[in-house]
């Protein structure tokens, strides 16, 4: 890599992040004059303000709206994925080398289905614990008397261990889709590399990627965006 390359790698990056900054701005603002203004609240992440998003806009548009759009792009992203998914299904494959796939992927899925069961074990001990934590021993506003208490009522106890299933389900299904994803993609292009032109190899593994990263994408911003909106 010369030295134009990593400058480049540099303030790209950089670059966007400001971008990024500047657009988001117009929610942070609401939100730091919103904790000003109530004073002093318990800390953690389950008592931040969130903005009324509906206040603010972005080139014109309500951020409210936007933000609603973004779940119409996360289902894009996993409309993406499941495209890929058929493409490469009905890619053509010699038979032994889409039986070494399938033997592959039967044993990937008996690791996935083992890890499963045990993530399911370690959320019931996990979860316990969280809705003790939240249950009794967090401090929170009395949304009407706004004194600080001990425990989040019932209902925002139980949020929070449905979105801890949600972010689990989604991480563990854009795993089996990966996994099931790469298998078909393994087979097919062994079969196209036969023929000896390399471009098709590398087209069945760029399009295999794109499909698993869309996917993975998409999962982890249905989670947050629909926490947002449900807040709202």
């Amino acid at each position: 890599m010369n030295r134009k390359d990593s400058l480049v790698r540099t303030l790209v990056p950089t670059a966007v992040a400001a971008v990024l900054a500047l657009v988001a701005s117009p929610l942070v603002r609401p939100l730091l004059a919103a904790q000003g203004a109530q004073g002093e609240r318990p800390g953690g992440e389950a008592n931040l303000l969130i903005p009324d998003l509906s206040s603010v806009s972005f080139f014109g548009m309500p951020g409210h709206t936007l933000l609603t759009y973004g779940l119409i792009v996360c289902a894009l992203g996993l409309l993406f994925g499941l495209v890929i998914y058929g493409r490469l299904k009905r890619l053509p494959v010699h038979e032994s080398m889409r039986e070494i796939s399938e033997l592959i992927y039967e044993t990937c899925k008996t690791y996935l289905t083992t890890q499963g069961k045990f993530i399911i074990v370690l959320w019931l001990f996990i979860g316990s614990i969280v809705a003790l934590y939240f249950g009794t021993l967090a401090s929170t506003t009395d949304p009407a008397t706004g004194a600080i208490v001990r425990g989040f009522p019932p209902v925002k106890v139980a949020v929070i261990l449905l979105f801890s299933l949600v972010g689990i389900a989604g991480s563990y299904g854009v795993a089996w889709f990966g996994i099931r994803v790469n298998t078909f993609a393994n087979s097919r292009t062994a079969f196209a590399s036969l023929k000896g032109k390399p471009f098709p190899c590398y087209e069945i593994r760029r399009t295999s990627d794109d499909a698993v990263h869309s996917a993975l994408r998409a999962a982890r911003l249905c989670g947050p965006v629909l926490h947002w909106l449900r807040d709202r």
